[in-house]
């Protein structure tokens, strides 16, 4: 098979093509970036052959080197057989026009806070100027962490994970943005290494994922680190955390959100007084909620 396709597959256009049947054909899962299998292999083979992630057409009909032709069959197959993100395969992911390097060490980033601070998290934050102090809690690969330094200009911005390893790739991704002077990466179990520090807000994409459904994960989200995925029975161990400890780390009129995915029942159930305001993007529904310092119970 590697002969064959070596030898036949001569111009992206055949490889696309070979990719998106080879993809069909394995059943595999999407969700790192992308949902179908001909959006997976536009971008699996522009950025194997660093090609410009949004300009296919130039090359529809490049004909590809033997080299070229062997490292895109090493990644095609690397993500049928073994069923690597390709996120972790060409080391990028994207959150709109923001580009971040990833590897295995971190959750493939993908957040509906992207599109709410693409906005400037407005209406909830009146002047994002204003903002002087954000805190990105379980930030991974450091993502939302630069998104809110890009929203909020004049925000020093803590960027907090228990895994020394997730700030390694989120250092380097602070590095690339040049936000060394903006933007400090933080080893702490949620608020312990920022005691009596407070910020005007907090967002946190925690792990939320239920033990039912970890046990249910499709083979391409086994390859994330589980410490940022699994939180308990109900999904909910981390969250229960924050809540207890965020109003200890917030300015008056501060604001607290958290993303839960599909758990807004489970939320809903657990804190039944909670006076949580469900946020809906353009793309989705009840996947975040958010809490003014006031409506948070002391410590």
């Amino acid at each position: 098979m590697i002969n064959s396709a070596t030898d036949e597959l001569v111009t992206v256009r055949d490889w696309l093509r070979w990719a998106v049947s080879r993809f069909n054909e394995a059943g595999l899962c999407y969700g790192h970036g992308t949902d179908n299998a001909w959006d997976e292999a536009v971008w699996l083979v522009l950025a194997t052959l660093h090609l410009p992630h949004d300009t296919l057409e130039p090359w529809l009909d490049a004909r590809l080197t033997h080299s070229e032709r062997l490292g895109l069959l090493n990644n095609l197959q690397q993500r049928v057989v073994h069923r690597l993100p390709t996120a972790y395969l060409v080391q990028e992911a994207w959150l709109g026009q923001f580009r971040f390097y990833v590897d295995q060490r971190v959750i493939v980033p993908r957040s509906y806070f992207a599109e709410l601070l693409e906005h400037g998290f407005a209406p909830w934050i009146e002047d994002p100027e204003a903002v002087g102090s954000a805190l990105d809690l379980c930030t991974g690969s450091g993502c939302l962490a630069i998104l809110m330094a890009h929203a909020f200009p004049n925000a020093s911005v803590d960027a907090i994970d228990i895994s020394p390893d997730a700030l390694v790739v989120a250092c380097r991704n602070i590095a690339d943005y040049r936000l060394e002077d903006r933007v400090k990466a933080v080893e702490s179990d949620l608020f312990a290494a920022v005691k009596g520090k407070s910020y005007d807000l907090i967002l946190s994409n925690p792990p939320y994922v239920t033990a039912e459904a970890m046990a249910a994960l499709p083979p391409e989200y086994r390859h994330e680190p589980a410490l940022a995925l699994a939180a308990g029975p109900d999904g909910l161990d981390v969250v229960r955390r924050i809540l207890a400890g965020a109003r200890a780390h917030l300015n008056p009129g501060g604001v607290l959100a958290i993303e839960v995915g599909h758990n807004q029942d489970l939320v809903t159930a657990a804190f039944p007084d909670l006076a949580a305001v469900w946020i809906d993007t353009e793309h989705a529904e009840g996947k975040v909620f958010l809490l003014t310092r006031e409506d948070l119970p002391e410590a």
